[in-house]
């Protein structure tokens, strides 16, 4: 169990949490959420004690081993593979000590340590290293690359990988699927729902934490406010609670009547019955739970285009890609009401494909006919690297309109929760969440005819993820829609096309049919990669076959010996007990002449019956690991 009590926490001015209250139990799966700077980051350094509480206990449970994703990746020069079972401490330093062992020419210390290795499954530490960095997107010739090769979404997955690799009873993971697609995001969604420890889980992902979390934290009011169920369920009891709130029941019925609207629309223009029911589904969905996003602190519109020509873009047999094509002869129509999800694993060119379509990047054969009135916005996956730290605001703004009033551009920023000072500091000292935020503001502001949109909600909070959701579907014109967020996909694309294998495809179906299609994939590659483990292990010669023999009869022979020994123990201590026994029942013991001999067996038998059960416990765990 997990208890904080009474806990206040202070980062800088800001207070975080005001004597703030949180019970966890054993095995629980908690997703914890809350605006961007509410504190989530802050409550893992403390459950870490990489911070310290102004008031308040916790009590963690002895022994508690610890593991959490980190956020940066130094430049190291370690292979991908080793850096990953870095992440197992405890086998690391068992293989230090072994190494010290061998170069001592100890054989008697080499043998425990063997034991130890068995009993910390050592033998098949690698496999479990390279499944974890298969099922994070790793090619195989990729596993002894250099980290600092690596990309930096490519780095963070490194570091997911080596949090799933320690041993641990709790696992703290803050945003874990940024940078992951669909197919890794569904892979980790099965890992997770395999862990046995209890689990704290920041993520803006709301199929993710569905998926996987049973309980709910919400940062509410310098609080900790434990529900109990998964985001979805969070959503409706707040709902229900907001609502039995007058002040804000206009607020609620104007939000309502804009989603009917928009299930009305989408009804009436919906073509692909398999698709257009699901759509409905969720938008009905969200009607119910429209209220408990009411006191959002986002309230925003993309803006009406100033054109809106029935055909904005026409890519006649295009083919892209860098030093070869990722797709060749490729052909598309985007009209002023497409509304396009892409689908495939990343570096298969749904990236690529938007920085064409946006002008950024030339194809390398065939045409693009844009249309005269076409307005592109374009929302790249990395665009927060791009922005000048040193421009307000305020500032961004006015260099893409500089007529636009004062107050005009404040009214605008109020809608993405820039307000009062907050619209004249430079950004350079914001955090990712708002410059992300920044960032789509600028696309909104221009006013866009045709969004192309990449990880969108990376680095956003659920309530801002929330928002552009909504302003997506009122959004009138053309959207093409990069995203690992199966909820913003649900929501706001009518039709998915599938990247794979040098194809651009249309995908037939809807996100429940691609799920079934990655997981009968997952299957299959695993049944693929058990064959051909049993084949290699067919294949090992005779002096490696005889080499693990050795080290196996090494290992068996020290725990059988530590067995014996504990045996021995035990039976010594039981005769000495028997004596003591034998003397503690003579009656002349007790006269106040013998109260010191009298203390002195009993502190020996306390002594010995200690030590019994020691050796009992010590006995038991070396039996069944023998066994």
């Amino acid at each position: 169990m997990i208890s904080l009590q009474d806990i206040s926490l202070r980062r800088g001015t800001q207070l975080l949490l005001d004597h703030a209250e949180l019970t966890i139990y054993g095995g629980q799966k908690v997703g914890i959420i809350g605006k961007n700077g509410s504190g989530k980051t802050s409550l893992f350094k403390l459950l870490m004690g990489e911070l310290s509480a102004d008031t308040g206990d916790i009590d963690l449970p002895k022994g508690l081993r610890k593991a959490q994703m980190l956020q940066e990746t130094a430049g190291t020069h370690r292979a991908a593979l080793d850096y990953v079972i870095d992440g197992d401490a405890r086998f690391r330093k068992l293989e230090s000590m072994l190494a010290e062992a061998e170069k001592a020419g100890d054989d008697h210390k080499q043998a425990h340590i063997h034991s130890e290795l068995e009993l910390h499954d050592a033998w098949s530490i690698r496999n479990r290293a390279e499944q974890l960095l298969s099922g994070l997107g790793f090619a195989t010739d990729e596993f002894n690359r250099e980290v600092v090769t690596f990309s930096g979404g490519w780095r963070i997955r490194l570091n997911l990988a080596q949090a799933l690799m320690a041993p641990s009873d709790l696992l703290l993971l803050d945003e874990p699927t940024n940078h992951l697609d669909i197919e890794t995001t569904l892979w980790l969604q099965q890992w997770l729902s395999r862990y046995s420890g209890t689990i704290l889980l920041v993520s803006h992902d709301r199929s993710f934490l569905d998926a996987v979390v049973s309980h709910i934290v919400s940062f509410e009011n310098k609080k900790l406010v434990l529900t109990n169920g998964n985001y979805s369920a969070y959503e409706k009891q707040k709902a229900e609670r907001l609502a039995q709130q007058q002040a804000a029941y206009e607020k609620q019925q104007v939000r309502k009547k804009e989603i009917e609207s928009f299930v009305r629309r989408f009804r009436a223009k919906a073509t692909k019955a398999r698709q257009a029911q699901s759509r409905i589904k969720e938008l009905e969905r969200m009607e119910e739970i429209a209220p408990a996003h009411v006191d959002s602190p986002f309230q925003f519109k993309f803006l009406e285009p100033a054109k809106l020509p029935p055909s904005l873009l026409a890519c006649e047999q295009i083919s892209f890609g860098y030093e070869r094509p990722l797709v060749s002869d490729y052909s598309l129509n985007i009209r002023s009401d497409s509304r396009i999800g892409l689908l495939g694993v990343n570096g298969q060119g749904k990236s690529t494909f938007l920085k064409v379509l946006a002008g950024n990047l030339p194809q390398l054969s065939g045409e693009i006919t844009r249309n005269d009135h076409l307005k592109i916005g374009y929302s790249a996956q990395h665009q927060v690297d791009a922005l000048d730290g040193y421009a307000t605001p305020m500032q961004l703004i006015q260099r893409i309109s500089p007529k636009a009033r004062e107050q005009e551009i404040r009214n605008f920023l109020g809608g993405f929760d820039f307000r009062g000072d907050r619209v004249t500091e430079a950004i350079g000292h914001f955090s990712g969440g708002e410059k992300s935020r920044m960032g789509l503001a600028q696309v909104v502001w221009q006013k866009p005819n045709l969004l192309l949109m990449d990880e969108p909600t990376n680095h956003l909070d659920l309530e801002m993820c929330h928002s552009l959701e909504m302003g997506l579907q009122g959004f009138s014109g053309a959207l093409i829609l990069v995203s690992h967020d199966r909820h913003l996909l649900s929501n706001t694309v009518d039709e998915f096309l599938l990247v794979k294998n040098g194809k651009l495809e249309v995908f037939e179906g809807d996100l429940d049919d691609y799920e079934k299609l990655i997981l009968a994939q997952s299957k299959a590659d695993n049944r693929a990669a058990k064959q051909n483990e049993n084949a290699n292990e067919s294949k090992l010669n005779k002096k490696e076959l005889r080499q693990q023999s050795a080290e196996k009869r090494t290992a068996l022979k020290a725990m059988k010996n530590k067995v014996k020994k504990l045996e021995q123990t035990i039976q010594n201590n039981q005769k000495l007990l028997a004596s003591i026994e034998e003397k503690l029942a003579v009656a002349s013991l007790y006269d106040d002449e013998n109260k010191e001999a009298l203390n002195t067996l009993l502190k020996e038998r306390g002594e010995l019956v200690s030590q019994t059960r020691q050796c009992e416990e010590q006995w038991l765990e070396a039996s069944e690991a023998l066994e």
